[in-house]
């Protein structure tokens, strides 16, 4: 055989494994995300779940349901924390991943709703209006991380009203650092317990822009971490919030962007800032009225 032709060969051969080995790690890749919750079909529900006849006021509701990435150590540890909260406090806590109970006729028997790392479209348009009529008359809402985090919605009213940011990226390589928070409203009981600054790690989210018309309870000291994808710059400089609160007409809601880690929720600071969240989100505030 020619030489050039015995080179052609392996040259052939090399292309093939390659070849080869890359389309394994697109099906590698492809399988993870599947697993992550990014290439699905977006799953309603349209029957709502039997709740129990022994709920009693204050009652909270989490709503645990994922259509897109799934934060699988967070959730868990995010629903243990509040059955922990509501077991110590007299609160009734109901856990579902049943977007249907998101009803007038269900929501009518909860204090507040706590929407737990939910991700994706949840939510039929009848759902919706359910949830938007619950809060602005003067139903709670917390929100926690990833229930914040997509990176756009189907729904204009909950970043535009409810959440009030629009999510834009989370730093990698390195993913979890650890940062400073400061608090803006020491007078406010949810971060009241808190000392000025503190450090914690978790992954932070960036903002397309701050959030408008709420109180900030919590920013991030860009400076103590590195607001960046590799050479992407995400910071959004000295006003960066990462904890809020405001009125929806009647309603209160409370956003947290912490809470990535399932450490996070044995973090006692975090665990009373959602003690603090929820106990105010349960009550009626006359500022929201």
């Amino acid at each position: 055989m020619p030489r050039s032709s015995s080179a052609l060969a392996r040259f052939g051969f090399y292309a093939l494994i390659v070849l080869g080995v890359l389309v394994l790690l697109a099906g590698a890749l492809a399988v993870k995300l599947r697993m992550d919750g990014l290439l699905r079909e977006a799953v309603y529900e349209i029957d709502p779940p039997g709740l129990p006849t022994d709920l009693k006021s204050p009652a909270l509701l989490v709503f645990s349901k994922t259509n897109g990435f799934i934060h699988k150590e967070a959730i868990p540890a995010a629903q243990a924390l509040y059955q922990q909260l509501g077991e110590s406090n007299g609160w009734s806590v109901y856990l579902t991943e049943n977007a249907a109970v998101h009803n007038p006729e269900a929501l009518a028997r909860f204090d507040a709703v706590v929407w737990n790392n939910v991700s994706g479209d949840v939510l039929t348009p009848e759902q919706r209006t359910a949830l938007q009529g619950y809060v602005e008359n003067g139903g709670g809402f917390v929100a926690i991380h990833g229930a914040g985090g997509d990176p756009s919605y189907a729904w204009g009213w909950y970043p535009q009203s409810l959440i009030r940011a629009q999510f834009t990226a989370h730093p990698m390589f390195p993913q979890f650092q650890e940062a400073t928070l400061q608090v803006q409203n020491p007078q406010d009981p949810i971060v009241s317990h808190l000392p000025e600054s503190f450090t914690m790690i978790d992954e932070w989210y960036s903002f397309q822009q701050p959030p408008k018309d709420v109180e900030v309870l919590l920013k991030l000291d860009e400076s103590t971490y590195s607001p960046k994808i590799l050479f992407h710059d995400i910071s959004m400089g000295k006003d960066h919030p990462i904890a809020w609160k405001h009125c929806q007409g009647k309603g209160r809601v409370f956003y947290g962007a912490p809470g990535h880690l399932a450490s996070t929720y044995t973090d006692p600071r975090y665990v009373n800032d959602m003690l603090a969240a929820g106990a105010s989100a349960l009550q009626p505030d006359p500022a929201c009225q």
